[in-house]
């Protein structure tokens, strides 16, 4: 089954919007083993939707819409598909009910154009949204499925699971492509693609390897088609094994699992608990450790030490150390951690202190220059890096870094 993928908004043209949309449900339909050709945005615009639409309806098996769903004069889509597919607009009861008790709910009183959004064209299929007001829209037309989703990420991705992907899940036989991401830290792209060179020069003429590199991580991704895709369990265990044989320590999980899942599941596991100490970082290693459901059961607390004197004051780093080695060094994020790890009576710590720019580098010390310490019971381990990019991407580089470290510590990675 192939697919595309159509946006419809002026605000992500003009770029006031970042379109997550078409990333995630492209994730999604690749894991049916459901390819996407092609994936477009277009305006509020019915001539552009409908032109689209032309194009695409009778090429492909599946086009999925989001967008132009809402309740204003400016959400075009519902009235240019009743437009395209020359059908009349119909009431759907049980829409309206959930609307209802959507507003009731909440204590908001209904106004007519909520009310509208229980109209849909009676060509469609109307998708109960039970994540908002505005349902989505099934159709078919020349052998192509066109469904429609509101441009909200929380009820596109509701709609998505709980109704369209459980149906074309059971439309796809043997998926003719399968796709397998092994999930890396600690190694630039150019650098990985040496330590595997051998490894990828041997992967059989069924199986495409692509590196998909960002702030800290890089993802390796496998992709396994005709009789490889057909045999894909049995391959993927002979080419993860032999990659966990070069570099094992640098993969930390799969399929996009996150640097901060993978450490909460290791730190579960063993039954271990961690605080952090952020100065360059400011916050945002223990920002991503709880973003993860169920962190609070390893995660007791952060100390932001972003200025000295709460280095010395609450971490009890030694203020002669500052004064003499300066606050990015070895010994003062190692006595960081030690001293956050006692403050919070913890089984592991982290520690950064850094120059995340854009000012503040020095000859010595240019911006990106980084420490990180990690200490598990009585082990510590330091690095110092030199990340490059702008002030965002340094902060991630070094907070990635410094999961994968204590990681690493704990598994005797090292």
């Amino acid at each position: 089954m192939n697919s595309a993928l159509i946006t419809i908004g002026d605000e992500i043209l003009i770029g006031q919007v970042t379109d997550t949309n078409v990333v995630w449900i492209a994730t999604e339909l690749n894991s049916l083993g459901v390819s996407v050709g092609e994936m477009v945005t277009v305006s509020d615009d019915a001539a552009q939707i409908i032109s689209t639409l032309d194009r695409y309806v009778g090429s492909y098996d599946l086009v999925i819409m989001t967008g132009g769903l809402g309740p204003t004069k400016d959400d075009l889509t519902k009235q240019t598909l009743a437009e395209y597919f020359q059908s009349p607009m119909v009431t759907i009861p049980e829409v309206m009910e959930k609307i209802k008790a959507y507003f009731k709910a909440r204590g908001r009183s209904l106004i007519e154009s909520n009310l509208r959004q229980a109209d849909v064209p009676e060509a469609c299929e109307a998708l109960i949204n039970n994540h908002g007001t505005a349902p989505g829209m099934w159709f078919e037309k020349e052998g192509t499925i066109i469904v429609s989703l509101p441009g909200v990420p929380y009820e596109m991705k509701g709609l998505m699971e709980d109704v369209v992907l459980p149906r074309i899940r059971g439309m796809v036989k043997v998926p003719d492509v399968v796709h397998r991401t092994i999930m890396t830290q600690g190694v630039p792209e150019s650098y990985l693609a040496e330590l595997i060179k051998d490894w990828e020069s041997n992967l059989p003429e069924c199986v495409k390897l692509a590196y998909l590199p960002r702030p800290g991580i890089v993802r390796l991704r496998l992709t396994l088609s005709g009789k490889c895709a057909r045999d894909s369990k049995q391959i993927l265990e002979v080419l993860e094994a032999g990659l966990l044989e070069i570099i094992p320590q640098h993969i930390f999980g799969y399929d996009d699992l996150s640097l901060e899942q993978a450490l909460g599941d290791v730190l579960k596991e063993k039954g271990l608990t961690v605080a952090t100490a952020e100065s360059c970082t400011g916050g945002n290693i223990a920002r991503l450790i709880t973003s993860v459901p169920g962190s609070s059961g390893y995660f007791v607390g952060s100390v932001i030490a972003y200025q000295n004197r709460i280095k010395t004051g609450v971490l009890n780093v030694e203020e002669a150390v500052i004064n003499t080695l300066g606050a990015v060094s070895q010994p003062v994020v190692e006595q960081m951690a030690m001293g956050v790890k006692e403050h919070f009576g913890t089984d592991a710590a982290i520690a950064t202190s850094g120059i995340a720019g854009p000012d503040g580098g020095t000859a010595e010390k240019p911006v990106g220059t980084t420490w990180i310490s990690v200490a598990y019971k009585d082990k510590i381990l330091s690095r110092k890096f030199l990340f490059w990019g702008t002030r965002d991407r340094i902060i991630d580089q070094a907070s990635y870094t410094a999961m994968q470290l204590l990681r690493r510590l704990i598994l005797d990675l090292v």
